[in-house]
């Protein structure tokens, strides 16, 4: 038989739990078509893996990297982890269907876009439908593989704005003409971000109705609930509901327990899982290894204020008046200033903001804490990120102990250079699956071979994600070769931009698109856009 390249005497975690086992995995093509011992047997391309693991491709069940993909292909931050395939349009928000020129976040409206056929470079999107993207993706050729998902809050951007209401009868129909299209050009489900505008306004009954329309054409849902502190129990029971109500395949994003008063809510929220999960609903959770979440600044603006989208909301800080009630909104708001962080910033004014918690900033300026989120907003026309602090180890390492939690950075992809090295992201961006691994196997006494399995085939059943995900002949070869001694995350809340050490080579639909520890910029790009 001929090979492409083998790996040779790797010591294979076959991503289905069972115990690793020293062995060759010949690669012909973009498929593993051999694993065992194939000593008497050549390739162009070997890699003497003595030592060494070689495991499925990492699946990043939660990610952001939509609109990114297309402006740094290679995927640094990921592909230094092992992540093969990642997983996007989260949280309501994503790339496409970008229609009737429904805005995107800000972040990505900023970035500068490669040129489509006939087409100079621009700034912003120059796609609109999800057939749109795709070609624009297949033109940049990343090196990992994407699953879209079609955003609900971009779904209701494209056909009633940023209007802050509950949609119409008619104009739930308009979403779900959408979403249609959306599926059938290639978006793997819908998700929800229920926590962000215009979403926030939709009722049950918005959402039910597209996701009944989604489970008709196959596709799944995801969700970032209504909440995730004070009402979380019952945004649990609204998921339930809508997936009793449609048997469509659910994922809750990015579990969580967010505010102390709120900790001990945890068990009751698993409980209720656990119940649906005995029903025969089919439900799956993701969760990042890090006590902070990470968004944007201006989540923390009251409804009224962040109502409109951007334009409006920048309308508000403008107005001398307006901005006051605002920050004495925030200032009897309750919120602890020290647990929040400010992480990326937008301009030189707001730059030393980085890496403070806003009652660093309040202390050294003698402002308010009203008085610091809207001064920094404002200078930052409202692209801030932030950092919350919100949540207890002890419920983390509960949630990651769960047979159905797998992991989910919740972060785009990020390079330490050129467009997308401006900001301060989150450290989950460049150390989440290492971090994921050291948290199990060395704090909750998981095996590797079954924490490697989280990783690998329980994102892709959960997903439905075919032939990947495991080490077996017939799959694509997406592979990961790693020294377990030094594989770790280096990145923290100061200097983020941080590669995870230890991954020596990555392998995507059989290129070897990482060796030696760096970007093969001689191997080709295969990086495909998954669908159903």
């Amino acid at each position: 038989m001929e090979f492409d390249f083998i790996f040779r005497n790797a010591t294979v975690f076959d991503g289905t739990g069972a115990k690793p086992t020293i062995k060759d995995v010949g690669i012909r093509g973009e498929k593993i078509v051999a694993v065992g011992d194939l000593s008497a047997t050549q390739a162009p391309e070997e890699r003497n893996a003595k030592g060494m693991w070689l495991t499925p491709g990492f699946i990043d069940a939660h990610t952001h990297s939509d609109a990114f993909l297309l402006i740094d292909p290679y995927s640094p931050s990921k592909l230094t982890q092992g992540v093969t395939t990642e997983i996007g349009g989260q949280c309501g928000g994503s790339a496409a269907p970008r229609l009737n020129n429904a805005r995107l976040p800000s972040d990505w409206e900023a970035q500068t876009y490669p040129a489509r056929p006939g087409q100079a470079p621009c700034v912003g999107p120059n796609w609109t439908t999800v057939a749109d993207y795709r070609t624009c993706f297949e033109a940049a050729r990343p090196a990992t593989n994407f699953i879209l998902f079609a955003g609900h809050n971009t779904l209701r951007k494209g056909v009633m704005g940023d209007a802050p209401r509950a949609a119409e009868p008619a104009e739930i129909d308009g979403m779900i003409h959408n979403l249609e299209q959306a599926l059938d050009e290639g978006a793997w489900g819908m998700t929800t971000g229920l926590i962000y505008h215009p979403g926030v306004h939709s009722r049950p009954e918005e959402v039910l109705r597209l996701a009944e329309a989604c489970a008709k054409k196959g596709g799944m849902y995801a969700t970032h609930m209504r909440s995730e502190g004070d009402q979380l129990l019952e945004a649990i029971d609204e998921v339930l509901a809508l997936t009793r109500a449609t048997g469509i395949r659910t994922q809750i994003s990015h579990l969580k327990t967010g505010g102390r008063d709120n900790w001990h809510k945890l068990l009751a929220a698993l409980e209720k899982i656990e119940a649906a999960r005995a029903e025969g609903l089919h439900l799956h959770s993701d969760r990042y290894p890090y006590l902070s979440s990470g968004t944007d600044l201006d989540i923390v603006l009251p409804d009224w204020a962040a109502a409109g989208g951007n334009a409006e909301i920048l309308k508000r800080l403008d107005d001398v008046r307006t901005c006051g009630q605002i920050a004495a909104e925030i200032d009897a708001s309750g919120r602890d200033p020290d647990a929040i962080m400010i992480g990326g910033t937008w301009t030189a004014e707001t730059r030393p903001c980085s890496g403070k918690t806003v009652g660093e900033i309040m202390r050294a300026t003698c402002r308010t804490m009203g008085a610091v989120i809207t001064w920094i907003l404002r200078m930052d026309r409202s692209r801030t990120g932030a950092f919350f602090f919100s949540m207890c180890e002890e419920n983390l390492h509960t949630i990651l102990k769960q047979p159905w939690v797998m992991p989910g950075s919740d972060a785009s992809l990020r390079a330490p250079w050129g467009a997308l090295g401006r900001d301060t992201p989150h450290p989950r961006a460049y150390g989440t699956h290492p971090k994921y691994y050291r948290t199990l196997t060395e704090q909750l006494g998981f095996t590797p071979e079954e924490t490697i399995r989280r990783m690998t085939s329980l994102p892709a059943k959960a997903f439905g994600i075919r032939e990947r995900g495991e080490i077996r002949e017939g799959f694509y070869a997406d592979l990961v070769l790693l020294n377990p001694n030094t594989w770790r995350d280096t990145a923290d809340y100061h200097y983020s931009h941080a590669f995870a050490t230890g991954v020596d080579t990555v392998m995507v639909n059989g290129a070897p698109v990482f060796m030696g520890g760096q970007i093969n910029p001689s191997a080709p790009r295969r990086g495909a856009f998954l669908t159903r």
